[in-house]
């Protein structure tokens, strides 16, 4: 049996930052498992550009700002197992990997980084009726057709789903000289970044249906034509609003849900608002020596975040293999009027050395409103914000001195009086 310090799930820009925080701080001996061939991870098929603006001050594409932590990687000693997945995990961090170079691998760790990333929600899991035929694929799945094995998945394109990844696609089959009919969003708003329905939709005047869904699909072998609806306040098809479109090709962009499936037989405790892990100021689970970060954790909107996030992370998992974290009883970080997906979900103060910054987003878009915190009953801070929308994370720092002596934290959204 193989041992390590740390294993690292993963091997896209949340596992390759992470990594490179943990040597720096003198942890040497980490496994990185990655089962694509290549690091990078989803990376690699966005080849569009607006990565790396935070954490190396350029305008890079997808490949470029992977290719930046690799060629740091490929300068210290880690090791890296491609074309490798792993198995299965139990509680003592025992691993077992299958390698397609290494074979059979049985690994102990003494921490475990789980930065697997996120999955698209699939057509199964939003029940469209209708004919199960080709040409029917997520977002994802398309990007990588087109940007990595050269195939166009269709030429008259529809998206349901109004996700970042989709609004991308809408603009890269465009410049494919596919016609993209539409974006379709359920939402009585958009679910992208508000610089993602400009430069992918307003730009190629690609028209988007708000309170719209798909309610039907038809084609034999091959999509042929989609029916559309519109929805009302309880987001139910309205009878009677429906229309045809005909298309070869229905792109879905619905939803991204951390990828945690060997957590699976673990007792860690979920948070249902992030559809993962439960974790504390350091990343680390309600299980000691198990950490969750980047997408794995939650979906954020930029990589250079997420690549902070592992950052920070690496730093914690070191302090706890050298025995420097404080493993007390953690105080229950509350999420309340319109304020969700709360990261982290608790605090152990004494670990806090200058700050924790705190991630959420907001349930619907509000504008003129007011962010409250609340501690050990007081009112601690008043943060107004002119507009706030569900696509956008928001990020609040407390500092260390401000949550001495915390007993209770909540968060509030409200609308300024």
């Amino acid at each position: 049996m193989k041992t390590c310090d740390c294993l690292i799930v993963g091997g896209g820009s949340a596992a390759l930052a992470c990594a490179l925080s943990l040597y720096q701080q003198g942890i040497h001996d980490v496994v990185i498992v990655e089962r694509d061939n290549t690091l990078g991870g989803v990376l690699n098929q966005c080849i569009h550009n607006g990565f790396g603006l935070q954490v190396f001050k350029a305008e890079l594409t997808g490949p470029q700002y992977a290719q930046r932590y690799i060629d740091l990687l490929k300068r210290i000693s880690i090791t890296v197992y491609s074309q490798a997945t792993v198995l299965s995990l139990d509680e003592t961090k025992n691993a077992m990997i299958l390698s397609k170079k290494e074979g059979y691998i049985k690994l102990q760790a003494k921490a475990v980084v789980m930065a697997s990333g996120c999955r698209e929600r699939s057509r199964g899991s939003i029940s469209i009726p209708g004919d199960r035929c080709c040409g029917i694929m997520s977002a994802g799945t398309a990007q990588h057709y087109l940007n990595l094995d050269g195939y166009l998945p269709g030429k008259d394109v529809f998206i349901l789903g109004s996700g970042d990844i989709g609004l991308i696609m809408a603009r890269r089959m465009t410049l494919e000289g596919a016609v993209v009919h539409g974006v379709a969003e359920i939402m009585p708003y958009s679910n992208g970044l508000k610089r993602n329905i400009v430069q992918c939709l307003e730009d190629f005047n690609i028209p988007l249906y708000l309170s719209t869904t798909v309610v039907k699909t038809i084609g034999r072998n091959r999509l042929e034509k989609i029916v559309l609806a519109k929805v009302d306040e309880n987001l139910k098809p309205i009878a009677g609003s429906e229309w045809e479109v005909e298309c070869d090709c229905l792109l879905l962009s619905v939803g991204l849900i951390p990828e945690l499936r060997l957590f699976d037989d673990l007792p860690i405790i979920q948070d249902p608002a992030t559809k993962s892990a439960r974790v504390n100021e350091s990343y680390e689970t309600n299980l000691p020596g198990f950490f969750v970060c980047g997408n794995a954790l939650h979906v954020h909107d930029l990589v250079d975040f997420v690549s902070r996030e592992a950052e920070q992370c690496g730093r914690f998992v070191a302090r706890y293999l050298k025995n420097q974290l404080h493993e007390g009883a953690a105080v229950d970080c509350i999420a309340l009027n319109n304020v969700t997906a709360l990261v982290p979900q608790c605090l152990r103060v004494e670990n806090i050395d200058q700050e924790v910054e705190f991630t959420f987003r907001i349930r619907r878009p509000m504008k003129n409103c007011e962010l409250i915190i609340v501690k050990n009953g007081e009112e601690l801070r008043r943060i107004r914000k002119r507009v706030v929308l569900p696509a956008e994370m928001e990020t609040v720092r407390l500092s260390a001195k401000e949550l001495k002596g915390l007993t209770s934290l909540s968060f509030e959204m409200r609308e300024c009086e």
